[in-house]
């Protein structure tokens, strides 16, 4: 059992007193406060009933602990032999932190220095080290002479706060065996002190209900999440419902709750709170299902990637290729050909940047590995981040993650020397011949890839493989292993591409990759087959539409934004792609005012909007006589002649919602296409988007067929 230097102090106090003690003299004595001290007697009579002891509460009187003399002896004696543990200073702070996001009141110097067994002076060190740290929640210390030390911040900054030290401490296997109650299997001696100090701020039992209602909501969203958005949902939770129990609330921006309510996650999120409000009988605010909401958008921006979002495709695809020339210039490599690196760079900074914007914070079990062993592109990469990302604090979790992108593109598809990879199946034969096929197709670098039955597989030593992918769950095993359907669908493609990566990248040999994978091994069914059709329809369709309305005019005469986008729609409406020019040329300004539409280094400028509006579809490019001033995505002017216009339906499907974003990345993809865009010459650009929304749509085909 963990007994606290606190709740040994509280212990050995009352053991020397027989008569009963008030709770201001324990506090006192101890140099914390009353609360404090009844928190604490809640732990102190659990550690009482073990020893079948019981703790005498007289109302105005005192406490006294009551009991078997012998019985007394016995837990005196334990507490005598306990040992102080000894921790790091990362440890110690985090223990401090712990302390201090759990109490809403100052609490002494002493007494962190009597739980924790170091001096005054210690203390006071560490919360410096700390301020730095809690900087980046947006939280602050108070300290002051005679007062004591406690947080300064808003609810929001103290749950990211409290979210961030869970996930850094307890890995996602911990979390998911905590809340599938498989935690009682184990000693308490298997626990780190550390991650049991940090589930105190989270009650065991609730985050066991809340994992419960969680995964039966999570079931109907119409996109899978990952295990990591999956425990950071829960673990969230959880940490709400605590803090709501205790009387603390979120407060969120009104225009920022309305935002929230219209999307689909919303509804989800009503879900979750009305059953969290039946089972623990509190009521949820409205600011709570909109925080819940960010986390659901959030855990779907990092599996699926929710396309026109604020954060355009355009505005991310600009990053990235700014990104790409500042660390290709840095390290003498061009690696602006690179399209995987492209492509992937994207794919992680559009829920990277969306993660900044709500202060949401990651984990990266693999930072400090990353930090040693690529020291040189750690500080290349993290220089050109934070000139590319100036407007947002770019924790150095996520620039290991872009170190990653980087290492695994400049080190190509090299073979990877002594990288074992073992395919598991029942009896060794038939299914795992087909995986091995599948992979040496998919993988050319796997070169050692060997087939062996779950039998055979129990005699090997885990240093005889790096990489375990298997048919069937693996009855008794504990490692990493990635269990597939023999024909690899693109999720499993992912995963495996992932760990690669993050093989050649960390060069890891003896310690496993903390990633947890899920099974998919499910056949194709007729419905499977026909929801495929649907998505392949609504590629196709907007396709056409795209390519058929597509034109190139030429405008003169016109001095105004508003007058240019009026001519504009004015064309469209006679063309039926929308209903109202005066509702759509508005919405169209009011998107500008919300952000910058100026392609850098460029004559263009894209005005792009969703409305109720516009009945389908539309692109096209309007080259002006006289060039217009607009403010550019890097912040500097932009001289624009060409206004590039894209519209889409409001309830248009994310398929085409797809195929509009890949358009607007296609305006900066290269030299070559920004020259084409401004050449004016309508057979030019119209071949060019016929070609890439060709190559686009074959993509998307070969997808679904290795399904």
């Amino acid at each position: 059992m963990y007994i606290s230097a606190r709740e040994r102090q509280i212990l050995e106090i009352l053991f020397k007193n027989t008569d009963e003690m008030t709770v201001k003299d324990l506090a006192d004595q101890i140099g914390v406060s009353g609360r404090t001290i009844h928190r604490d007697l809640k732990n102190v009579e659990i550690i009482l009933g073990e020893y079948n002891l019981s703790l005498l509460k007289k109302s105005g009187v005192g406490v006294q602990i009551i009991g078997e003399h012998n019985k007394i002896r016995e837990l005196e004696l334990h507490l005598f032999n306990l040992s102080h543990t000894e921790y790091t200073p990362d440890e110690r702070q985090t223990i401090i932190l712990s302390e201090l996001l759990e109490t809403n009141e100052p609490i002494k110097l002493l007494s962190l220095a009597n739980d924790l067994n170091i001096t005054i002076a210690t203390v006071s060190a560490d919360l410096t080290k700390l301020e730095e740290r809690l900087q980046t929640f947006g939280l602050a210390l108070i300290r002051r002479r005679g007062y004591g030390v406690e947080l300064e911040g808003d609810e929001g900054a103290k749950r990211r706060a409290m979210s961030s030290l869970i996930s850094e401490y307890l890995d996602e296997s911990e979390i998911l065996s905590l809340t599938r109650e498989n935690i009682q299997k184990r000693s308490v001696q298997q626990i780190h002190t550390i991650s049991e100090r940090l589930m105190g701020l989270v009650e065991k039992k609730k985050l066991v209900t809340v994992e419960k209602i969680v995964s039966s909501i999570v079931q109907e969203l119409p996109f899978s999440m990952a295990d990591s958005a999956y425990i950071g949902l829960v673990v969230h939770l959880a940490l709400a419902v605590e803090r709501i129990l205790k009387g603390e609330g979120i407060i969120i921006n009104q225009s920022y709750l309305d935002n929230q309510k219209v999307t689909k996650e919303y509804k989800f999120a009503e879900k979750i709170v009305a059953q969290l409000e039946q089972v623990f009988t509190i009521n949820i605010p409205e600011a709570e299902i909109a925080y819940i909401t960010m986390h659901l958008k959030g855990a779907k921006l990092r599996h699926d990637n929710e396309y026109f979002n604020e954060d355009t495709s355009l505005q991310v695809a600009i990053m990235t290729k700014n990104l790409i020339e500042n660390v290709g210039k840095s390290i003498g490599m061009d690696l602006s050909a690179n399209r995987s690196l492209f492509e992937g760079l994207v794919m992680h900074l559009k829920p990277a940047i969306y993660r900044m914007k709500q202060k949401m914070g990651i984990s990266n079990p693999l930072l400090d590995k990353i930090k040693r062993d690529y020291a040189d592109l750690f500080v290349i990469v993290k220089q050109a981040a934070e000139q590319v990302l100036h407007g947002f604090y770019v924790p150095e979790e996520e620039i290991g993650y872009l170190v990653m992108h980087f290492g695994a593109a400049v080190m190509g598809n090299r073979e990877l020397i002594n990288f074992k990879t073992l395919v598991v199946c029942s009896s060794g034969i038939g299914t795992s011949k087909m995986l091995a096929t599948r992979l040496q197709k998919e993988f050319p670098e796997l070169k050692h890839i060997q087939n062996v039955s779950v039998m055979e597989f129990r005699r090997m030593k885990s240093a005889d493989y790096q990489l375990v992918i298997s048919t069937i769950p693996i009855p008794d095993y504990e490692l990493d292993y990635i269990v597939v359907n023999p024909f690899l669908n693109k999720d499993e493609i992912e995963k495996i591409r992932s760990f690669i990566n993050e093989y050649r990248i960390v060069n890891i040999t003896e310690k496993h990759l903390p990633v947890t994978f899920n099974a998919n091994v499910s056949k194709k069914s007729a419905a499977k087959l026909i929801e495929e059709m649907h998505r392949i329809r609504e590629y196709a369709e907007t396709i056409g539409t795209i390519l058929k309305g597509f034109e190139v005019n030429e405008i003169s005469g016109y001095i105004t934004k508003e007058e240019i986008l009026t001519q504009a729609c004015l064309k469209l409406f006679n063309k039926q792609k929308i209903d109202d020019i005066e509702a759509v040329v508005k919405k169209l300004l009011e998107r500008e005012r919300l952000g910058a539409i100026g392609i850098p280094e460029t004559g263009m400028a894209l005005f792009h909007t969703l409305s109720p509006h516009v009945m389908h579809p539309s692109f096209g490019i309007t080259v002006l006589q006289t060039p217009i001033k607009v403010a550019g995505m890097d912040e500097n002017e932009v001289e624009m002649k060409f206004l590039v216009l894209l519209l889409s339906p409001t309830n248009t499907s994310e398929k085409a919602l797809e195929v509009l974003s890949y358009l607007s990345s296609l305006l900066i993809e290269s030299e070559e296409n920004i020259a084409v865009f401004q050449s004016q010459d309508y057979v030019k650009i119209a071949g060019l988007l016929t070609a890439r929304l060709d190559q686009f749509f074959n993509e998307k085909l070969q997808e679904f067929r290795s399904v």
